[in-house]
């Protein structure tokens, strides 16, 4: 009889523990930032797997240093929604990230802004250096006239 109380007391207690168990596997990481030392720290986020439908597969909030992390279980591209929040409003964006066959990292898809950057840089770099050469030609000229 005690024997039977013993057990009927250790496997209740064990119910109400927590376990846990570490395993090493890929895991996407994605770092949210405003802008450069500009974290989007505690950001809202969401994680869409491929054809999954509406329900996303996992929610949260990015850590302090703008980092989202999620481990895919399937192959395809994985979207995952961030809306983060700063002194201008909510801003938000969506990364689109593919995973192969072997649940590892295969590509993403980059902002707009992050593809095309050298373009447009090299674009108003000759726009400027032009609109220089225009206005130091015009004064030459207005003094020649001048004179």
């Amino acid at each position: 009889m005690i024997l039977a109380a013993f057990l009927t007391v250790t496997s209740v207690a064990r119910a109400h523990t927590v376990n846990y168990d570490v395993q090493q596997r890929s895991v996407a990481a994605i770092k949210v930032f405003y802008a450069a030392g500009d974290p989007a720290s505690y950001a809202e986020f969401e994680v869409y797997a491929p054809e999954g439908g509406d329900l996303p597969h996992q929610t949260g909030r990015s850590d302090r240093n703008g980092f989202v992390a999620f481990v895919p279980d399937r192959q395809g591209t994985w979207k995952v929604k961030v809306l983060g929040e700063s002194a201008h409003g909510y801003h938000g964006v969506t990364v689109e990230v593919k995973v192969d066959k072997d649940l590892n990292l295969e590509s993403f898809k980059k902002p707009l802004v992050a593809q095309y950057t050298k373009f447009v840089t090299g674009i108003s770099l000759i726009i400027g250096l032009f609109g220089i050469y225009a206005l130091i030609r015009s004064r030459k000229k207005r003094t020649k006239e001048a004179e």
